[in-house]
């Protein structure tokens, strides 16, 4: 590994792998990234900085892409305010769902969630890198005893068919990573996560909701395109999807 000034605070101490590895958004790419020491992990206010400059958290790894010969990941955040929930297919998608129920409880480990994950990995990403699921996989992931880290879960009377993992930071939320109930297709339930984000968000005066990274060669990622106005981070500022596109 290799160590890499922060440009943010001098507690906080950033390093690089030595060696590039596979890159999972575009096919014959390498891939690196910068990521904090765990010796050093941030504070709440540190980590809602970062994030404003292009970092993700994945269990208790906060990183950003840091290739040599790419830079095609960007950052990207939905304004919460500015989206309009009442276009016509996500009015749809939430006219549909009025049934649903929805809460926020803190991230922790259960076995109704684990079965979610792991069927929802099974049958949708039996080719990815999270393949196959095991229970210290998804803890080492997902479940973080931060206060700030909380699932958003979605019910269907009782029963558990959605869970947007979601950081809350001092200017938004950050959704980390969502797995449902493959059965209940006609829900759109990944989008949906999202439209309840934004008006969760918004309902906390919190104006953005971050959505991870744009890839835009990476077929997987062209669904954020739709929550409008999207903006990407270019390594300097934020500014409209539409000048990347």
């Amino acid at each position: 590994m290799n160590e890499v000034n922060s440009g943010t605070d001098d507690n906080i101490r950033l390093l690089t792998l030595s060696e590039d590895h596979a890159c999972s958004y575009l096919p014959n790419q390498k891939a690196n990234s910068v990521f904090l020491d765990h010796k050093t992990p941030p504070s709440w206010q540190q980590y809602s900085q970062l994030t404003r400059i292009g970092f993700r958290r994945s269990g208790d790894h906060f990183y950003r892409p840091h290739c040599k010969t790419c830079d095609a990941c960007l950052s990207c955040r939905v304004g919460s305010y500015e989206i309009n929930l009442q276009g016509k297919r996500f009015k749809r998608i939430l006219k549909k769902s009025e049934h649903l129920s929805y809460s926020f409880v803190h991230s922790h480990f259960t076995p109704e969630h684990y079965e979610l994950y792991e069927n929802y990995i099974n049958n949708r990403h039996h080719d990815g890198d999270m393949y196959p699921p095991s229970t210290d996989q998804y803890k080492g992931f997902l479940v973080y005893p931060a206060k700030y880290s909380y699932f958003l879960e979605i019910r269907d009377q009782d029963k558990l068919i959605a869970c947007c993992v979601t950081d809350a930071l001092d200017d938004g939320l950050s959704a980390i990573y969502t797995y449902f109930d493959t059965g209940y297709e006609k829900y759109s339930l990944g989008t949906l996560a999202v439209l309840l984000l934004c008006k969760i968000s918004k309902e906390m005066t919190l104006p953005y909701v971050y959505l991870g990274y744009w890839v835009k060669n990476s077929q997987k990622m062209h669904y954020k395109a739709q929550f409008k106005p999207l903006e990407i981070f270019n390594g300097e500022n934020w500014q409209p999807l539409s000048e990347q596109v």
